[in-house]
């Protein structure tokens, strides 16, 4: 029943009025469909807008949330903190963005480095998570290694404010930060935090015994990223005010870093290349870096863990000479460090010349103090790896320790007090033609004897076997199955001066084959009769496309580092330079 008001002359009246409840429903049926319409399409859109978002590969992260930070925060650094702000809430939350699909399944971009068979060889830079607050978001956003850090051991805050600056027309940076960081104790205790949280997401508990059962890798997992086919490399350097001439002090600053970091981490990054830390690139000189380096690799091998941490040193970009180099690799191979990242910012300037939009704000910018980092620095990154791929290839060398030990940094020093200024000298050569004598008969002859014992019988299954394996290559001409091999020549014994022609042709090979199918990105397994393990190079500087990511590991580069390309590509930056990669490899097969 309804009720009616009616106003007549002689005031209101209350008329009663029957409604059937079909006649009511039938009113009601449109309105239900307009709104059951409405919740979906907003439902529909919001679910959709959601997985658009969050996803990598969407336009949203270069062309909108970019600009918007340039916009509202016209400060580098001011951005920069927002947006780690931002993306670590969007990650508690579960909303961050991912890298959608997995497209790194395929295994078209897989590469071992260290043991690790590696999704892809894309990184990112140390600078981008400088206090460990986002480990975890941007590994979602697909690169195989990320390096949080530098780390100082005592918190310091680097240098005044401003010290971050943009170049949007050359899509470069200029920065002083000065190595700011919230010290090495507060880093260690957020890693620690993470293993934890991992081992109770496992079930083992959040005790001390589960986090050891977790840095022991018996979740299966690198315990520093806590995901497969991933690794976390932490950055240490010393504090500022610590003199670089007081090395015993220099080491003591890496040495604490190392004692907190290395057990969470699967890398450890010696940073002696910074440009915004007086005397710093000073330590890169044989004698110290070869003192420091040595005191950090004795630090990591004593960590509390049963997977063994490696070690890598951080070199300028600006120390090409060919002295520093070769002083620079001889330190590598004496210390005993596993490998090299290749670059850093740079104090030099690009030669911008007239034909060069280069507004005049920008002009100003370019006088500041500070590391440049940005495309124009890519050439020089090239050919610095390039370098340091040969001369590390040619040091590797295998040394008899008990013939003739290891030189030390005033050994160095004293043969090159010899020398003329500006000439180089090839310890690695001369130290081999004195630790190898001449190869003997019998000693082939066991050597022949002792592989028969243990190599596979050589028949067509086991060659289907090994051609079918994804990670390890056989070049064709040491494929024991081709028609090649099958004469005679190849059965003999080979001659002392044989052997030393195959251990430099094998030298020059470690270094990635240009050939641009998928399985060129995975150096070959090394022969039994191979140098010392092959040093790992990580290179950063200049990269922007997967076109210069491909240049770089075909230059001799394991891992391809970014940090400049992100700022001004967004969190996208790392899907997009691995599909181009994708699509240059698929183009040239064609």
């Amino acid at each position: 029943m309804g009720i009616l008001n009616r106003r007549t002359a002689l005031g209101t009246c209350v008329v009663w009025k029957a409604s059937t409840p079909r006649a009511k429903d039938a009113r009601s049926l449109p309105t239900r469909l307009k709104n059951i319409l409405l919740g979906s399409t907003i439902g529909l859109s919001l679910i959709l807008g959601y997985y658009y978002v969050t996803d990598t590969r969407a336009s949203v992260h270069e062309w909108l949330v970019i600009p918007c930070l340039r916009y509202f925060y016209p400060d580098a650094e001011d951005a920069h903190e927002f947006g780690n702000r931002a993306l670590k809430a969007l990650y508690s939350f579960g909303i961050h963005p991912r890298e959608r699909g997995n497209p790194d399944a395929r295994g078209d971009l897989v590469i071992e480095v260290f043991g690790h068979t590696l999704q892809n060889p894309i990184g990112t830079s140390a600078g981008i998570d400088k206090h460990c607050d986002i480990p975890d978001a941007l590994l979602a956003a697909g690169p195989a290694i990320i390096e949080i850090g530098g780390v100082t051991p005592q918190p310091q805050d680097g240098n005044p404010k401003p010290r971050v600056w943009r170049l949007p027309s050359q899509k470069a940076l200029i920065n002083r930060y000065g190595l700011n960081s919230n010290g090495a104790d507060h880093v260690a205790m957020r890693l620690r935090q993470r293993v934890r949280e991992y081992a109770y997401h496992m079930g083992w508990g959040i005790d001390d015994e589960a986090e050891q059962r977790i840095l022991d890798g018996e979740a299966g997992v690198p315990p520093g990223s806590l995901q497969e086919g991933k690794l976390l490399a932490v950055q240490v350097a010393k504090n500022k005010w610590v003199a670089d001439a007081d090395v015993e002090a220099v080491k003591n600053d890496y040495v604490y870093c190392v004692d907190a970091l290395a057990r969470y981490a699967d890398i450890i990054v010696v940073n002696v290349s910074s440009p915004n830390t007086p005397g710093l690139r000073g330590l890169q000189k044989v004698e110290p870096l070869t003192d420091i380096l040595t005191a950090v690799v004795g630090a990591a091998r004593k960590a509390k863990r049963k997977v063994p941490v490696k070690v890598m040193v951080k070199v300028s970009p600006d120390e090409d000479d060919e002295v520093s180099v070769r002083g620079i690799c001889d330190a590598v191979w004496d210390s005993g460090v596993d490998g090299v990242v290749v670059g850093n910012t740079t104090k030099r300037r690009p030669d911008l010349t007239a034909s060069v939009y280069l507004p005049s704000h920008e002009r100003k910018l370019m006088l500041e103090q500070g590391g440049y980092s940005g495309p124009q620095t890519y050439g020089r990154t090239v050919a610095l790896v390039k370098r340091y791929r040969k001369m590390l290839d040619e040091n590797s060398y295998p040394r008899d320790d008990k013939e003739s030990p290891p030189r030390t940094p005033s050994d160095r020093s004293s043969t090159e007090k010899q020398l003329p200024p500006g000439a180089s000298v090839s310890f690695p050569l001369e130290t081999q033609k004195e630790t190898h004598p001449p190869t003997t008969d019998q000693e082939i002859e066991e050597s022949i004897a002792r592989d028969k014992e243990h190599l596979k019988p050589q028949t067509a299954e086991a060659d289907a076997e090994s051609k079918s394996q994804p990670i390890f290559r056989i070049p064709e001409r040491n494929n024991p199955f081709t028609s090649s091999s099958k004469s005679d020549d190849t059965t003999k014994p080979s001659s002392s001066s044989e052997t030393e022609n195959s251990a430099a042709s094998t030298s020059t090979d470690t270094t990635p084959s240009t050939s641009l199918s998928p399985t060129s990105l995975v150096p070959s397994s090394p022969s039994p009769s191979s140098p010392r393990d092959r040093k790992v190079i990580f290179a950063t500087g200049g990269v922007s496309n997967g076109v210069d990511a491909l240049e770089l590991l075909a230059a001799g580069a394991d891992i391809t580092q970014i940090y400049t390309a992100l700022v001004y590509g967004g969190i996208g930056t790392v899907s997009k330079i691995k599909e181009e990669m994708r699509e240059e490899l698929k183009r040239r097969q064609r």
